[in-house]
């Protein structure tokens, strides 16, 4: 059997055929077929804070990219920028520590990336461009900017990418400080692009977004971990 791999969705206004701006459960189907390019069969999770039991039936967990996460989880206030999905920050905390806790596999992105820093202790950037100076990570609405990264030799990442090391990223907020885990990839202005837990069997978290690409690697080597 392909092992599950369950993906966190976005609740957004959208709209279809005869639908207009109707809350939907959605996420880009880049994302499901990606996983399913790897090996891996796809169930969408929709925020749910009752209980973290669907963890029971899965094999792997990709935390999706979306909104901004809550500065309160990081002990800060909410700047003039930000965005964020309070029932999303909810359910997908405590998913998210349930599965460091079951030692389940993950793979963020994205905000992904940055949930998994804020539940390892740590804290974001809440508008990288007052404080890096410019917009390239999110250069325009719909527009993914592109650049180098550089990756700590050795680590999964590294293994991962090997000599690629150009990355398609689409964010306006990053890493300030990666808490318990391990920054293992920084972009070209010193922000972090990847960060790991070598303490877990597999825990990554990509600032870039791979399921648009198709990258086998990554999801590839997901699913190989929720197969072991």
């Amino acid at each position: 059997m392909r092992p599950v791999i369950g993906i966190t969705t976005y609740v957004e206004p959208a709209t279809w055929g005869v639908w207009h701006n109707l809350p939907t459960t959605l996420v880009p189907h880049d994302y499901v077929a990606a996983v399913t390019a790897a090996g891996g069969r796809a169930v969408l999770l929709p925020p749910d804070d009752l209980d973290t039991d669907v963890l029971r039936i899965l094999d792997g967990l990709v935390l999706s990219g979306g909104a901004d996460v809550g500065p309160e989880l990081y002990g800060a206030e909410p700047g003039p920028e930000t965005d964020t999905r309070p029932d999303r920050d909810t359910a997908e905390m405590l998913l998210a520590r349930a599965a460091l806790t079951r030692d389940l596999p993950v793979l963020g992105v994205c905000r992904g990336m940055q949930l998994l820093t804020v539940a390892a202790g740590g804290r974001l950037h809440q508008h990288l461009p007052d404080v890096l100076g410019h917009d390239r990570h999110r250069p325009a609405p719909g527009v993914y900017g592109e650049h180098e990264a550089r990756f700590t030799p050795g680590s999964r990442i590294a293994d991962l990418m090997d000599d690629d090391t150009r990355v398609h990223c689409f964010h306006h907020q990053g890493v300030a400080d990666p808490g318990t885990l391990t920054v293992t990839g920084r972009a070209e202005d010193g922000l972090p692009e990847a960060v790991e837990d070598p303490a877990h069997r597999f825990v990554l978290g990509v600032q870039w977004h791979p399921e648009v690409t198709r990258d086998k690697r990554l999801f590839g080597a997901l699913v190989a971990a929720a197969t072991a």
